[in-house]
């Protein structure tokens, strides 16, 4: 087959790909739920919450309401975002969270002396009449011990001067371990909590639709009969969906046809291209090696590698 991404567009008259799996705010799906998620994220920020929780299975669309909610924030707000939440003891945390604000320090600075650099930079953007918010992406990788620092970074804060704001985004692992009963001082500081379910039989269709409008086409590219079998095969997770329908539509190119029936998606299932279908439990994203991990974590940590 001779491919082209020109071809490929033209055939389906769509201007850019309806299901990549990049984080990208354009092609947010407004469900029902998803506007309740995102509302929690901004009244966590507006109410000044020392720290919100959103949790949420893998692929479920976290990422992409983060990037949409980051395309909001005015200019009183700084934001630290942390993609990648992993820190060994309490001095990486620090460094992860200076290297986020953009400040100095030197390797072999200890722990007080980042601290230091930390709370004076805190001091002086609020003297500036701004908030430091730091955002974790996959915090669940932090463990008990990083969010047990972090909240104690809040202790800063006080009275109605609330110079910092966490929010801590991760998989389901993220909420067991904050509700842990050595973790109460940390869920007492937890003012919002979300949590982002997979996408409802329902919302199937509309949100393949809405892929495909925001690409660029009003076409029912996909017929009817494939939406049961994408839910059946993905569990509605929203990026299992992206790469089915990716793979589905590819095979529909091939075919030279303008549609996706619901044989082209079951062969793209039948010669295994699709590594996820009829998982009952989408994978998890752990890190191993982490002393607090359970074997059952492991296990999963293996599984996503």
């Amino acid at each position: 087959m001779n491919f082209s991404f020109d071809f490929y567009l033209e055939h389906f008259g769509l201007n850019k790909r309806p299901f990549t799996l990049v984080p990208d705010p354009d092609f947010i799906f407004w469900s029902r739920i998803h506007k309740k998620v995102s509302a929690v994220l901004e009244y966590g920020i507006i109410s000044r919450a020392p720290i919100t929780l959103v949790t949420g299975d893998v692929g479920s669309g976290k990422t992409t309401l983060l990037r949409d909610l980051l395309q909001k924030i005015g200019d009183d707000l700084l934001i630290g975002f942390i993609s990648n939440s992993v820190a060994t003891n309490r001095t990486d945390l620090l460094r992860l969270v200076l290297t986020a604000l953009d400040q100095p320090f030197e390797d072999n600075e200890s722990y007080a002396a980042l601290n230091r650099r930390f709370e004076d930079f805190l001091v002086e953007q609020y003297g500036q009449g701004r908030r430091v918010i730091l955002i974790f992406d996959e915090a669940q990788n932090l463990g008990r011990d990083s969010l047990e620092h972090l909240r104690m970074l809040t202790n800063i804060n006080f009275a109605d001067h609330e110079l910092i704001q966490l929010v801590l985004v991760g998989q389901p692992e993220l909420r067991d371990i904050v509700m842990q009963s050595d973790m109460t001082q940390l869920a007492q500081r937890i003012s919002a909590s979300v949590f982002l379910p997979r996408l409802k039989e329902t919302d199937i269709e509309a949100y393949i639709s809405h892929r495909l409008v925001v690409s660029g086409t009003n076409n029912p590219i996909f017929l009817p009969e494939t939406f049961p079998l994408i839910l059946q095969a993905t569990g509605g997770v929203p990026r299992l969906i992206n790469q089915l329908c990716d793979f589905a539509m590819l095979y529909a190119f091939e075919a030279d046809s303008q549609v996706v029936n619901a044989e082209m998606v079951q062969d793209v299932l039948d010669e295994n291209l699709f590594f996820c279908a009829g998982r009952s439990h989408p994978l998890r994203l752990v890190q191993t090696g982490q002393e607090d991990a359970t074997p059952k974590d492991r296990l999963q940590g293996d599984e996503a590698k």
